[in-house]
């Protein structure tokens, strides 16, 4: 009887440590606000505004109301009668007004609290202002600032225009140690005759690690951390894009960048014309099918008490990192690297690293890695 109940409680501790490696994510189900629901390769819209009410959905956008300048010394008094909802479109309008001291009005409308968005895709569909002096952007800040105060929770610009540079759209990421204060963003410009023209989409692609654009399917430009080339830093102050963002949409008036060559005042009243916006994300539940590769390579990098390791690949994505030491399980990490805190200094510590996909599959354990707290 008694070897009957200890097979019986083997095959139970077993089963059940099967059942914690099983995949439980669930597959996704597409928004009904879509009007395109799923996008190949595994893309499902879990977020979207197709823009066919009579008002703007104040459960999906926040209206920003001030005269600020936006920190860039811009003209224009945000308000919200300058964005309504016309044959299914999102029209902001700047207007040449005197308005509580300023002498242009338009709108700027945000996400935040209200579409949230970690990873996935954004696509966008636009049509840009003309004239001197405007600067239309279609742009994502952190919902947190996890990381602290501009810019070192980061800012991603997937579209910006400015008017007195006519067929050329911008594309730029600023962090801690690249940003626009110090000229050090890192962005891409791309050239498109008549882009004023016509509607075209904005498109964003955002995994852990990586973010590309795209305009009407070709490639603007790609953004990637590399923890080798970015020895010196930790990985926040480079790509601290492993948070939530918020969306924005918004039509400035002059300011530092858009009003370099001025502001033509017979350009108003323009507008900025959107679409819809949909977020998809990527259904891993139904598409990830293998484990994540085994981290390699773990080594010291430049900065204090931090380590990196050889990117680890999976068929999707890789999620994120579980470091562990002296063979328990320490902390996660979000990219390729980490740095320890609070350890005790002088002592040397075993470390390993294991990697997980977004369905929750786990790589085998990395080699040991004997690192000294300093």
């Amino acid at each position: 009887m008694k070897k009957t109940l200890i097979l019986l409680l083997l095959v139970f501790v077993l089963v059940g440590c099967d059942k914690k490696d099983e995949i439980s994510l669930e597959p996704l189900v597409p928004t009904d606000d879509a009007l395109v629901q799923t996008l190949d390769g595994g893309w499902v819209a879990t977020w979207a505004d197709e823009f066919n009410g009579s008002v703007v959905d104040e459960t999906k956008w926040n209206f920003e109301i001030n005269g600020d300048g936006g920190g860039n010394n811009e003209l224009q008094y945000y308000t919200r009668d300058n964005a309504t909802i016309d044959d299914g479109k999102l029209i902001i309008t700047a207007k040449k007004e005197n308005y509580l001291g300023k002498s242009y009005t338009s709108s700027r409308l945000t996400t935040k609290y209200k579409g949230d968005f970690l990873y996935g895709r954004i696509q966008v569909r636009a049509k840009l202002p003309e004239g001197t002096g405007t600067w239309p952007a279609i742009w994502m800040m952190p919902t947190a600032s996890v990381y602290g105060g501009w810019p070192d929770s980061g800012e991603f610009d997937i579209m910006e225009y400015v008017g007195y540079n006519p067929g050329y759209i911008h594309s730029t990421i600023h962090t801690d140690i690249y940003n626009g204060a110090e000229g050090t963003q890192i962005g891409y410009d791309y050239a498109l005759n008549g882009i004023e023209d016509d509607f075209h989409t904005y498109d964003l692609i955002w995994e852990p690690g990586y973010m590309a654009t795209y305009i009407d399917d070709d490639l603007i430009g790609e953004f990637r951390y590399n923890a080798y080339f970015n020895q010196s830093y930790t990985y926040d102050q480079v790509f601290p894009f492993d948070q939530q963002f918020f969306l924005i949409l918004n039509l400035a008036v002059g300011g530092n960048w858009g009003g370099a060559q001025g502001v033509d005042e017979n350009a108003f009243p323009t507008t900025f014309e959107i679409d819809y916006v949909r977020y998809y994300e990527k259904d891993y539940a139904n598409l990830d099918k293998i484990s994540p590769s085994q981290p390699t390579d773990i080594r010291l990098a430049y900065v204090y008490n931090t380590i990196f390791w050889d990117l680890a690949t999976d068929d999707y994505a890789v999620e994120k990192y579980l470091i562990i030491v002296d063979g328990e399980a320490y902390d996660y990490s979000n990219l390729n690297q980490y740095t320890f805190k609070n350890l005790i200094k002088g002592q040397t510590y075993s470390v390993q690293v294991i990697s997980y996909d977004f369905v929750g599959r786990k790589s085998e354990k990395s080699e040991a890695f004997d690192f000294t707290y300093q």
